[in-house]
């Protein structure tokens, strides 16, 4: 039996077989767009509206603090005669301490220390962190278990005390070498105490991050991509790099964006024991704990600093909470 027989005996017409013609589908609209990962997430990140707020806040006060001083008539340690302690008024909105220094501009400086202390430690977390983490989960078996007990031993060290006593052993040298060399002459400016803090975050605080990026990387180790990597001869430090760090992008930057106000918190906290910033270098902290003496005649120099530190803990939480929802995949709908 030929086709043409075939096709008669169940009735087919073989006029069904006959090519479409051209442009047949051109005028149909499939509604579909192709939305990757980042877009997806931006998505998500926008219909969180206290997260779009919070995003808002953060970048008013990044222009408080960075370009403020520049528009400033006044510098952070410029003692006006004649304008000592004065409450709030139009040539100083928040008022002036008891040496006659505008509080606003001091306000802006300090902002300017919390949010560089925030983001130079999300930093130095995210890259020891992940670098640790990555490791130690792709290795496994014996190494993994050895550098997961120094992470248990590194959590019971505590950092308040650590970063006192690196205050005590590094301030002679610091001083010595900002005063002797000029190249190291902003030092003391920042002053021992911020230098301490981010040498501790370097020593102690990137192991709740190398955790999280171990996780990870122990549920990725075993995708087919990175068996077909291993099979290709990709070495260790390429497969992390290209391969597996980028896959736990999402966790890294939600964890960072969590990360930053509790570096500002411990700044704040530090600088208000004196522990921070050196004077005249104003600190969030350090200009609350100078207010504290006449809070009852001055709450104004109190009010304005501690407003700040709980608008930018409040406004990187808040954020670090939105973007970690947006950046799960899970969250989608």
């Amino acid at each position: 039996m030929n086709i043409k027989d075939f096709l008669m005996h169940n009735k087919v017409n073989p006029e069904d077989f006959t090519p479409l013609a051209e442009g047949y589908f051109g005028e149909e609209n499939l509604d579909t767009e192709e939305i990757g990962y980042w877009k997806a997430s931006w998505r998500r990140l926008k219909r969180n509206k206290i997260a779009m707020v919070a995003l808002v806040l953060i970048i008013i006060l990044f222009l408080f603090a960075f370009v403020g001083p520049l528009l400033s008539p006044y510098t952070y340690d410029q003692q006006i005669r004649g304008h000592e302690a004065m409450f709030p008024c139009s040539q100083h909105p928040f008022g002036t301490d008891r040496l006659g220094r505008d509080l606003m501009v001091r306000c802006m400086i300090g902002t300017r220390i919390s949010m560089i202390v925030g983001m130079v430690s999300a930093v130095i977390v995210m890259i020891i962190g992940s670098i640790y983490g990555a490791i130690s989960g792709l290795t496994g078996g014996r190494v993994d278990i050895i550098m997961m007990r120094v992470v248990d031993i590194i959590y019971s060290v505590p950092e308040i005390l650590m970063i006192v006593v690196i205050k005590m052993v590094i301030g002679d040298s610091i001083e010595n070498l900002a005063a002797n060399v000029k190249i190291f002459s902003g030092l003391q400016k920042i002053g021992t105490g911020l230098i301490a803090i981010f040498i501790v975050y370097g020593l102690l605080y990137w192991v709740g991050m190398a955790r999280i990026v171990r996780g990870q990387i122990l549920q990725l180790k075993s995708f087919e991509f990175v068996t077909a990597a291993k099979a290709l001869g990709c070495s260790r430090s390429r497969l992390i790099k290209q391969h597996l760090l980028p896959n736990c992008i999402g966790q890294l930057v939600a964890t960072v964006m969590l990360q930053i106000p509790s570096a500002i918190f411990t700044e704040a906290f530090l600088s208000y024991l004196g522990i921070g910033v050196s004077a005249p270098m104003a600190s969030l902290g350090s200009l609350t704990s100078e207010a504290l003496n006449g809070f009852s005649s001055y709450p104004y120099r109190v009010i304005f600093p501690a407003l700040l530190i709980s608008l930018i803990i409040l406004s990187f939480n808040l954020f670090g909470d939105g973007l970690r929802d947006a950046l799960d995949p899970k969250m989608k709908k």
